[in-house]
């Protein structure tokens, strides 16, 4: 049978009583639901109501743009391939809301619509995506839904690519728009930097812009996306990066976009003024080993994605310790890259992190005199 191995790896210093973490802004306390996480981390450092589902208006489109990314990432969609407006898209969709104006059977490229949804949040733009790669509305919603469930978007669900009024049919929720924003950020880094964080997009004769309240505000601000309608409030999903930190942040149901916008940029600069970083491992560094079974070798390295550090107070000494999870040992044959365990992240005072870590190396079924060598090997160690 299984079990779960739980190593003590480390216990980083300095040492000393709790820490005292940095009062939140009170600007983020007139927004219903408010989330920030330090990326490197994995660390919560504000959580207001994280899995409470809400309305997320125009932020939906980050899952149109993401599942846009996966299937530009796998190469079943390229940037410069050309749509035509169905008449029927334009028909309804022309000057509704934010628009790129696309008119009936008009020529328009992946790039430019995802320019679109990203900059300035074109909801013909969205349509034109769906109905031309998916074939239907539905069929890509079912691919966000998809996306989502793969994410581990557990309080979530999409029936539009635009995220336009549809009688509750189309929630999220802020832990769940972190592992979105995750995802997008770390697998797909090129096409996040070049579709999102803009803040002017020219399209033929039509200038958009964006309402991000971030972006050229807050150093280091580069996106995602903001959303708004009567029901829904005022949302924000926002990102920045300094000095290799990256921090994500969820702003929901706020009453004016004046609320929300002091929010999001008193928080961006509280999460890099009052917290630090405290480097644990290096990208692709050996975080671990996992024990083996039935493999060619009796144990696997283990590495993350990205570099990784423990986010702690600035002005107070914490405590920081790791553990390592995973269900062991693992079975042979085993895939490079494949997730295979976890690092848990613990610091005094912050709710604790947990870390994917991947196979560092391929680890093949063993023959029949590799078992035995590792039979052995277990026995008298």
């Amino acid at each position: 049978m299984k079990r779960l191995l739980t190593f003590i790896l480390a216990l980083a210093v300095p040492a000393g009583a709790l820490a005292a973490n940095p009062p939140v802004p009170p600007e983020v306390a007139r927004v219903p639901v408010s989330m920030l996480v330090d990326l490197g981390s994995g660390e919560v450092l504000v959580a207001r109501r994280p899995d409470v589902s809400f309305l997320p208006a125009s932020v939906t489109k980050v899952m149109t743009a993401y599942v846009a990314f996966e299937e530009i990432g796998a190469g079943r969609l390229p940037l410069d391939r050309t749509f035509f407006v169905p008449p029927e898209i334009s028909r309804e969709w022309f000057a509704k809301g934010t628009s790129m104006y696309l008119k009936p059977n008009q020529p328009v490229s992946t790039d430019a619509l995802l320019h679109g949804i990203m900059t300035a949040s074109a909801n013909d733009a969205s349509m034109v995506l769906a109905h031309g790669y998916a074939g239907s509305v539905e069929t890509w919603s079912l691919m966000m839904n998809d996306a989502a469930r793969r994410l581990g978007m557990t309080h979530s669900h999409y029936n539009t690519p635009n995220g336009w009024m549809d009688e509750g049919q189309t929630f999220v929720s802020a832990r769940d728009l972190v592992r979105l924003a995750d995802a997008m950020t770390m697998r797909y880094p090129e096409l996040y930097k070049r579709f999102s964080g803009q803040k002017h997009y020219r399209w033929q004769d039509i200038s958009m812009r964006s309402h991000d309240p971030t972006v050229g505000v807050v150093p280091g601000a580069d996106g995602i996306k903001t959303g708004y309608t009567r029901e829904a409030g005022y949302n924000f999903l926002g990102s920045a990066e300094r000095n290799g930190r990256r921090l994500v942040m969820v702003l929901a149901g706020a009453r004016t976009h004046f609320d929300r916008d002091a929010a999001a940029k008193a928080l961006l600069e509280w999460g890099f003024s009052e917290w630090r970083s405290y480097p644990l491992f290096d990208k692709a560094a050996i975080v671990a080993r996992a024990d083996v079974q039935d493999g060619s070798a009796a144990s696997v390295p283990l590495v993350a994605n990205r570099e990784l550090y423990a986010t702690v107070p600035r002005y107070s000494p914490s405590r920081v310790g790791m553990q390592l999870h995973y269900r062991g040992p693992l079975v042979a044959p085993i895939a490079k890259g494949a997730q295979v365990a976890e690092l848990e992240v613990q610091v005094d005072g912050v709710e604790s992190s947990r870390i994917p870590l991947y196979a560092a190396e391929e680890v093949p079924a063993a023959g029949v005199l590799a078992r035995m060598r590792n039979g052995l090997m277990n026995i008298f160690s």
